[in-house]
This record gives structure tokens, sequence and C-alpha cells, in this order.
């Protein structure tokens, strides 16, 4: 399967997505930890006591962030990997692959810093159009089949 340059260079991206949803949610747990606020009571007794048993603002910016890469970065695993199998241009399908990335990673900088709109907008936009652009190259490449 890696013997498909276009398939490697998405595997390539999709790891660094997933790696980025791991590091947002080890960041969502530090947060927990310094705001002492816990989703669980027998964690917050653990880390000082009930009255930790709490939500924060940030954390659940954080939770939002988290569930907003959940959304969008699943889909877009499964259109890659059916895109990856139709044949496209390698030099094509890395500026997908890269696009998407990028916008998530500034997605989630905007999510967690909290900037001035509408970068998280227009990071979100960016993003859905490699999503959309390899949908329709799917449904191209597949309608004679269906």
């Amino acid at each position: 399967m890696l013997r498909n340059e276009v398939f490697a260079c998405f595997a390539f991206y999709s790891t660094l997505l997933i790696l980025k949803m791991y590091t947002l949610a080890v960041v969502t747990g530090q947060v927990r930890l310094r705001k002492k606020a816990f989703a669980n009571p027998e964690d917050a007794v653990r880390h000082g006591g009930i009255q930790y048993y709490r939500d924060d603002p940030y954390v659940e910016r954080c939770l939002r962030a988290h569930r907003n890469d959940m959304e969008n970065i699943y889909p877009f695993l499964f259109l890659g990997t059916i895109y990856s199998m139709i044949g496209p241009s390698r030099a094509v399908a890395r500026g997908h692959f890269l696009v998407f990335f990028l916008a998530r990673v500034m997605h989630t900088v905007a999510y967690l810093f909290a900037l001035r709109a509408p970068m998280r907008s227009l990071s979100y936009i960016i993003g859905q159009l490699p999503c959309i652009s390899m949908a329709i190259q799917i449904i191209i490449a597949v309608a004679a089949y269906a």
C-alpha cells in the first residue's frame, strides 16, 4: 500500500493530524490540572476535594476544539483514503492534504488562544475546501460503478 505515493503522503499528513489531536487531549488534561476543574468526582477528590468537580470556561474551550477536530478530521481520514485510491496526481493530492493539515493546525491555535474573528472561521472554511474537492473527485471517479 505504501508503494502508492499518494497514499504514503496521505498517511504522513493523517498521522500528523492524529498526533495533533493527541496533543490537544494532553493540553486539555493539563488545563484541567492547572485550573483544578475535573469532570469526575473521584478525580476532584484525588486533586484536592469535591469542590473541584466543576466546569471551567477554558477547559470547555479545549473540549470544543477537540470535538471540532473529531467532526472534521474523521471525515478527512475517510475521504483521503478513498481519494488516494482513485489515482490523483501526487502533487495535487499533497496540496489537498497539506492545506487541510495547516488549516486544522490554525483552527486549533485560533480556538485555544481565542484569536480575533474571523481567524477560526476562515481556517475552518479553508480546511473544508480540500475535503469538498476530494469528495467531488471521488463521486466523479466512482459514479460509473454506482
